[in-house]
């Protein structure tokens, strides 16, 4: 069995995109409860207690490039990168085809291109690592249809492609590559749903333990995917969902047959 100081994160030195908030927060905080030096990057620059914020915008090159740089100028080095950060856009007023290409390519532009541009930057500082772990944040939507939303499923299904890919290409370089995929969790991102007692009544049955997750339910795949518990682990989409992609036929509605 592992020693289980193998899940300590003492000395290490961690970088969460998506932090000020959700499951991106959650992971920072339970980063920095294992031991690690935690940044936590959002557009607001704002984390949680424990947490060093960064200001940084993944969509944007220049602010990734200056998270870094500060990064690297407070220790050299980055141990662990979490790629947590997203959006998912609703459907334009307009439902007309440039209206609709435009909400896939800003979609992309945060969800898929916005993890590889970080890692792309953040590559020299894991490098030093000699045991560097990159955690991205998929979905199940990265194996499942879902309705409405093409941009946000096609944008996880890329980010599990990428992870495997550059499980490949990076495993020279001792830098290992997961993912997590979420079930349905209680945020902001899925706030209307959750209020919504159909809504909420449907993705619960579905879910085979019954329940919507809420963003701690993340933090010990997380902390193991972080850790050197996961030391021979690489190319993994690992899903934390409750039970909902193993789900065949869910029970009907009480009084349909």
């Amino acid at each position: 069995m592992p020693d289980p100081v193998s899940f300590s994160l003492d000395g290490r030195v961690a970088l969460v995109t998506g932090a000020s908030r959700g499951i991106g927060a959650a992971i920072a905080e339970a980063f920095a409860s294992a031991g690690a030096r935690t940044f936590g990057a959002s557009r607001t620059g704002s984390a949680l207690s424990g947490v060093e914020g960064l200001a940084c915008d993944v969509a944007d090159a220049a602010s990734i490039k200056a998270a870094l740089a500060r990064i690297d100028g407070s220790g050299g080095r980055l141990d662990v990168l979490v790629n947590a950060a997203g959006i998912s856009l609703p459907k334009p007023p307009r439902a007309d085809a440039p209206a609709e290409l435009a909400r896939f390519r800003d979609t992309l532009a945060v969800d898929l291109v916005g993890p590889y541009a970080t890692i792309l930057a953040a590559l020299p500082l894991l490098a030093r690592s000699g045991r560097a772990s990159i955690v991205n944040v998929t979905s199940i939507n990265s194996t499942r249809g879902f309705p409405d939303n093409p941009g946000y499923v096609a944008a996880k299904a890329g980010l599990a492609g990428l992870t495997r890919a550059l499980a490949v290409d990076l495993a020279p370089s001792g830098i290992r590559v997961n993912a997590l995929a979420p079930g349905y969790v209680a945020t902001a991102m899925t706030a209307r749903s959750f209020a919504d007692p159909d809504l909420h009544a449907e993705r619960s049955r579905h879910t085979a333990l019954g329940r919507w997750g809420v963003p701690e339910d993340m933090t010990g795949a997380a902390v193991f995917l972080a850790s050197d518990a996961s030391a021979y682990v690489t190319g993994q989409e690992i899903f934390v969902d409750g039970g909902w992609t193993i789900r065949g036929l869910v029970a009907m509605r009480e009084g349909t047959r």
